[in-house]
């Protein structure tokens, strides 16, 4: 049995790195995409974790195989594409640590895994089956995920669920926010942003919003406030877990690192168990994801600077 399986993304985020003696701008290539960052995070911590989707057959490809496989991730389901080239994105920081991103995927490979190419028999085999929705934007990775989904809910897997907002990849706020809420109702467990929050229900308050997703499935939902900490609801259950000060460098794959250790923490856990969370253990899980949200700002890069339990529990003090 594995863990946690996730579906999606996996991509080379180029990160400013400075400049060269030209003053030009220089970039690291890093591992990247949010469902392969959250995997990164839990097999860190010790979860048997495994990954499904698709790279090119390029030196890119082949590096993003090696770096899962050398953190514990399994690639048995990596399909490899001779069609098109790796995603690519490239990462531009603000002053804060804030990050915005430039996509070269039209088409890129991960958005062109097939239904045919998913291994159901990987999910059958796993306790959580994670997916965001950037593997939603196009065909055929839209019904790729959709059947992997339904599979999921078939086998009894606890489903996570990242509605991971990128502007620049939808044709318009209307299309991402349907597409989203299509699958939100097989959602156990829900990790958004304040912007997807408002985005997925008008709403802006936490409280109201929460609500409202609340009613449509899922069990548990996150909200990564970024310095201020993460939001959780568990039916009527909610609360703000404060976040921890850390100097922050590199904003990419905070929300990922947050969440792959909730995850970890989650991963023995029934359907039923999580609905039943006390406050205690929950402000405590959720207080175990913002030091690891936390600390995953401290180094540029996502998968790089995923941080060890012992790191995690030396901020938590």
């Amino acid at each position: 049995m594995f863990d946690i399986t996730a579906l999606g993304e996996i991509l080379i985020d180029f990160t400013p790195s400075g400049t060269n003696g030209m003053g030009m701008p220089l970039y690291t290539q890093n591992p990247g995409g949010a469902p392969a960052n959250v995997l990164a995070q839990s097999a860190l911590l010790g979860s048997r974790t495994a990954f499904i989707g698709k790279v090119g057959q390029d030196s890119f490809g082949t590096f993003l195989r090696s770096v899962m496989e050398r953190n514990g991730i399994d690639t048995r389901a990596l399909v490899t594409s001779e069609e098109v080239h790796t995603t690519l994105a490239f990462v531009q920081l603000d002053a804060c640590g804030d990050r915005s991103f430039s996509f070269y995927r039209n088409p890129g490979a991960d958005i062109l895994l097939r239904e045919s190419e998913v291994d159901y028999e990987l999910i059958r085999q796993s306790h959580i089956f994670h997916f965001g929705s950037l593997s939603l934007t196009d065909e055929p990775a839209r019904s790729a995920t959709v059947a992997a989904v339904h599979a999921a809910r078939g086998s009894g897997c606890l489903i996570s669920y990242d509605p991971n907002y990128r502007p620049p990849l939808w044709p318009s706020q209307d299309a991402a926010r349907t597409a989203m809420l299509k699958l939100l109702p097989l959602a156990d467990i829900l990790k958004l942003s304040e912007e997807e929050l408002t985005l997925l229900t008008g709403e802006t308050g936490l409280d109201t919003g929460t609500a409202a997703l609340a009613v449509q499935g899922p069990a548990l939902i996150l909200i990564s406030l970024a310095e201020r900490g993460a939001y959780f609801r568990r039916g009527a259950l909610c609360g703000l877990v404060p976040a921890f000060q850390v100097d922050t460098v590199d904003t990419t794959g905070a929300g990922d690192a947050f969440l792959g250790a909730i995850l970890h923490r989650l991963r023995h856990k029934t359907l039923e168990e999580i609905r039943r969370l006390g406050e205690e253990e929950l402000r405590e899980i959720v207080r175990f994801g913002n030091a690891a949200g936390g600390l995953a700002t401290a180094a540029k890069g996502a998968i790089p600077a995923m941080p060890t339990l012992e790191r995690i529990l030396s901020l938590q003090g």
